[in-house]
């Protein structure tokens, strides 16, 4: 069943094409993550799922339901916003007895502190707590409606990397309860774990959609291994069974092709010619190298947005 709907989504900014055109679904009960550069249009698109934002061209259904300004809506989805401000003077156990007395089923906030290892701070101003604390209950707060489908927007970020794995059991929690999760994220060892599939947006459009593993999987990247070694010949490791390229930079040595037998090709060829060689390590594409390969960014300044 599809739980969220986006035909040929336009959003415009004078001349600036924020979004130009996508089409994607989600299925109940999947994690759905987009990843994109800086200025991609990953805010824009999921700002105007949630209906925060109105859109100036396409169709879009969540749950069945037109988002843009449904109150209605808001009782069966929850936002984390990737920013949120709340009163410098109000208690943890106060804003969660303020959220939980908008919804008629709440979920357990004690639990949700436990879970969340904020039980004994409850009693603290929001203003003493650090970024990451911050981020935990932000994340707690759009919990407590227990929504149909969840909104995360950067996850993880300001987390320690403890409770950045903690989050991500939470999430596949989540997911066995049948709950559907849409998340955007900088990290992609974060989305290739947590998410179905994902989608790669930039300037605008989507240029890849698939589960990561299918991404990397057609992505055409190839396996590399690296190691240190001497008297070396470049021509002949270039005709291992499986090798494409080599290159020799003073003592280090990358190989590069694709096959199962590909490391054992090479390890063969190094052992039966009797040559000496010492920290050896392979490399398989993951689903960074595939954002990378698609958008020429570089990774850090996707992190940095």
């Amino acid at each position: 069943m599809k739980v969220i709907e986006v035909k040929d989504l336009k959003k415009y900014y004078g001349e600036i094409k924020a979004v130009d055109g996508i089409s994607f679904y989600v299925e109940e009960g999947e994690v759905f993550g987009m990843v994109g550069p800086n200025g991609a249009g990953k805010t824009t698109t999921i700002e105007c799922i949630e209906g925060l934002r109105k859109r100036d061209y396409g169709d879009i259904k969540v749950l069945g339901e037109e988002p843009y300004n449904n109150k209605k809506l808001y009782k069966r989805i929850s936002i984390q916003l990737q920013e949120t401000n709340y009163q410098d003077k109000i208690k943890i156990y106060e804003i969660l007895k303020l959220f939980s007395s908008f919804y008629d089923k709440p979920l357990n906030s004690e639990e949700l502190l436990n879970k969340f290892n904020l039980y004994d701070f409850r009693n603290s101003f929001v203003m003493k707590l650090s970024g990451g604390q911050k981020q935990k209950l932000s994340i707690i707060l759009a919990l407590i409606p227990d929504p149909q489908i969840l909104f995360l927007d950067e996850l993880t970020t300001g987390l320690d990397p403890k409770a950045r794995r903690d989050m991500w059991d939470f999430i596949k929690e989540m997911k066995e309860r049948g709950k559907t999760t849409f998340l955007t994220t900088h990290y992609m060892e974060e989305a290739e774990n947590l998410c179905d599939r994902v989608a790669i947006i930039d300037k605008g459009k989507i240029i890849a959609l698939d589960s990561p593993r299918n991404l990397i999987k057609n992505s055409g990247l190839e396996d590399s291994i690296i190691f240190e070694g001497e008297n070396l010949n470049i021509e002949e490791l270039e005709k291992i069974k499986g090798v494409s390229r080599v290159f020799l930079e003073n003592k280090k040595i990358t190989i590069f092709g694709k096959g199962e037998d590909l490391l054992k090709n090479v390890v063969d060829y190094l052992y039966m010619r009797k040559i000496n060689f010492k920290n050896l390590k392979t490399k398989s594409p993951n689903l960074e190298d595939i954002y990378l390969s698609l958008t020429g960014k570089k990774y850090e300044e996707v992190k940095n947005e």
